[in-house]
């Protein structure tokens, strides 16, 4: 242990510590607040004139927040597979990735929650749900494993966070000294002592053995959400892992995204290497294969069989009105994600970046066809309706909010990486420690 210095270890610590904002940060979060601003704006006209000011009906009554809602929870799976699953296997490759899979997460479902409200017509009677709420409906199964969930990555953000604030509380002259009181108030009784070192280490690998099965469920209940509403297109037993592998992959996708603005914006690159990139290039190609493989079996079968009662969505997919759309989502989500990322040239990291971006939209637009082409083909034909119901694009009140919680997302990560080091110090150093001993 002795033979990394201590120069190298300052270094270290340094290079990890939580920076301030400069004149560009201070504008990404400026304008951030402005979407979220206008979202608000958007959502106390809602409130003031009801779900009237959306271009919601009768027919499309889910609309672009249910789209929303799936994005979160899809993306929310990255804490679980980046810190759990890989930890669990003992990837050591994966270290300087794990807090910033967490950031991610914990946004994530944070606004998961908060868009399920925004689309309540009543949200005032949002407490209705846990006083009279049936076990029966898988919308209580949602609201059970959404909490469960979250609490779970906050425990997973946290725990090993406790080493690093004892760390931060020994910095002289931190760029984030005036957290030293916020940082007491979480970690003021971790004394780093090896009887706290290995409790912790326990209550960790507890906690990804348990968030595990949660995180599938929590994906598997979601879409069992649309299965069980009796719907052409909602109809299959397909949809629990076609919503599993879609998650993946998009998680994957946001963790590539953050690794590299991270990377550029604190200058890490000695810690989050082309070496990260090109790894995470080659789960996201297999995780794009494997949603690839589940799309062609989520519409192989309905396609063949052509029954009269999902025709009309299945044409307005692949050839009607929202076939530009599913193409684009299919191309740039699964398809050229693999034919770049396969050569090692695309595992640098701006392609990398590049295809996370692409991964993202083709995931968000993804989740948009899956609630908004079936609702307007039911199975009983509209007759002697309004044209209106016949057809949905979202009204500015639904994007001002939709974009509004993708930037609350984004600002909620872009806080927690000011107050907190995006790669974790003591795991660092330990790494470090163990390489000078070999």
């Amino acid at each position: 242990m002795e033979n990394l210095n201590s120069a190298a270890e300052e270094r270290i610590i340094r290079d990890l510590l939580p920076q301030k904002f400069g004149r560009k940060g201070k504008l990404f979060v400026g304008i951030l607040i402005v979407f979220c601003l206008v979202g608000l704006y958007a959502y106390y006209r809602q409130l003031q004139y009801g779900l009237v000011v959306t271009a919601m009906r009768d027919y499309a009554s889910w609309g672009i927040y249910i789209s929303n809602f799936v994005f979160f929870v899809a993306i929310s799976l990255v804490g679980s597979l980046i810190t759990a699953v890989f930890r669990l296997l003992n990837v050591k490759w994966s270290m300087p990735l794990t807090r910033i899979a967490e950031m991610i997460a914990v946004a994530a479902i944070i606004f998961a929650a908060i868009i399920i409200v925004v689309d309540m017509g009543r949200p005032d009677r949002f407490y209705n749900l846990f006083l009279h709420g049936r076990i029966q409906s898988p919308i209580i199964w949602d609201v059970i494993v959404i909490t469960t969930y979250f609490f779970i990555s906050l425990l997973l953000l946290y725990y090993p966070l406790l080493p690093d604030l004892k760390i931060l509380l020994g910095v002289k002259n931190a760029p984030a000294k005036g957290l030293q009181r916020f940082y007491r108030f979480l970690g003021s009784f971790w004394k780093g002592t090896d009887g706290q070192a290995r409790l912790n280490e326990k209550a960790i690998s507890i906690l990804c053995i348990t968030i595990i099965p949660v995180a599938f469920s929590i994906h598997t209940v979601t879409s069992w959400l649309f299965a069980t509403t009796y719907r052409p297109g909602w109809d299959s037993t397909n949809f629990g892992a076609y919503f599993i592998a879609g998650a993946f992959l998009v998680g994957s996708g946001a963790v590539g995204v953050a690794m590299y603005i991270f990377r550029k914006v604190y200058h890490l690159e000695k810690y989050i290497t082309e070496d990260h990139f090109d790894k995470m290039g080659k789960i996201v190609v297999l995780l794009s294969l494997i949603y690839l493989y589940f799309n062609i079996n989520e519409f192989l079968t309905p396609v063949f069989k052509m029954k009269r009662s999902e025709s009309g969505y299945l044409t307005d997919l692949f050839t009607g009105n929202f076939a530009g759309v599913f193409w684009f989502a299919i191309l740039t989500g699964m398809i050229l994600p693999v034919v770049i990322l396969l050569f090692r040239k695309g595992r640098k990291p701006l392609p990398v970046f590049i295809v996370g971006i692409m991964v993202i939209v083709g995931a968000w637009l993804k989740r948009y066809l899956i609630v908004t082409p079936t609702m307007l083909n039911p199975f009983l034909p509209m007759y002697n309706v309004p044209a209106g119901y016949h057809h949905y694009f979202p009204s500015w009140e639904e994007w001002a909010i939709a974009f509004g919680s993708l930037a609350g997302a984004v600002l909620v990560i872009t806080i927690l990486a000011r107050i907190f080091p995006v790669i974790p110090i003591h795991e660092t150093l330990t790494e470090q420690h163990e390489t000078a001993d070999h």
